[in-house]
């Protein structure tokens, strides 16, 4: 296994991302400690990790809360007695508006979750990392960062900003064994983009069907894709097999685009 005995942080557990990453960790050997800001978002996922015969703690989290961060941190440590691999997965999507109509609020708001929160909760693991002279940390960006379209503005900047964050941080902790990496999903198959795809349609006057084909072959594979296949990425940059793969952003959108 990938990630045997290894004690991972998942943080923006629920349904879709956090727990597929989650669950994909545990198949590969790790013990979980899932955090989100709902309790029983992460019972749920607890559960079936334990069902795949690993441990997993439960630490209810506000990442844009300091004193929260390294608390979560410190429950790991107390518990397994390292942290051996953070995925910052933690996010919240801005409204959509053009730059001109945004509240300003609106952009703190973006900015306090999805870099500053995911910043303090890397600050909070990177003692117990030291402390080992190892660790690898994850952060799930979007295809926000590299695609720019209308009314995305806050939460392109918001993802845009994390890319220089990481390699900033891999710089820095590199020389501690510490590795830093992005993973950069294009569109995810799942609900909301179900959802989202609906709706197009209903504009184009064409069905669901035709609107997934329709993004779908401008894909080299022809295929969008779901959570957990994206999660494999993650327990890549997780596990040695990436052991000299530091300050990268993987692309992972089936050939949507090429950086």
């Amino acid at each position: 296994m990938l990630l045997e005995d290894r004690v991972a942080i998942v943080s923006g557990v629920g349904p879709g991302m956090g727990r597929d990453i989650s669950l994909a960790f545990a198949r590969e050997g790790a013990d979980v400690v899932l955090a989100a800001r709902t309790a029983g978002k992460l019972e749920a996922v607890a559960a079936e990790v334990e069902a795949l015969g690993r441990q997993a703690l439960c630490v209810p989290t506000d990442i844009t809360d300091e004193d929260q961060c390294r608390a979560l941190a410190d429950a790991a440590v107390d518990k397994f007695g390292r942290v051996d691999v953070l995925v910052n997965n933690a996010f919240i999507q801005p409204p959509f508006e053009t730059i001109e109509d945004n509240d300003m609020k609106a952009w703190r708001k973006g900015f306090e979750v999805n870099v500053f929160g995911s910043i303090q909760m890397t600050k909070a693991v990177i003692p117990a990392m030291k402390d080992r002279s190892t660790g690898s940390i994850v952060f799930i960006n979007s295809m926000s960062a590299r695609r720019i379209e209308p009314e995305f503005g806050i939460y392109s900047a918001t993802k845009s900003a994390l890319l220089t964050a990481v390699q900033t941080l891999a710089r820095e902790l590199g020389t501690y064994g510490i590795r830093v990496n992005s993973v950069v999903p294009g569109y995810i198959w799942g609900d909301s983009v179900e959802w989202y795809f609906r709706f197009l349609a209903e504009q184009a006057g064409i069905t669901p069907e035709e609107q997934y084909d329709r993004v779908a072959s401008e894909t080299c594979l022809h295929h969008l894709p779901t959570s957990a296949e994206i999660a494999d990425s993650v327990v890549f940059f997780a596990s040695d097999l990436s052991r000299v793969v530091t300050g990268q952003a993987l692309d992972v959108n089936g050939g949507h685009w090429f950086a």
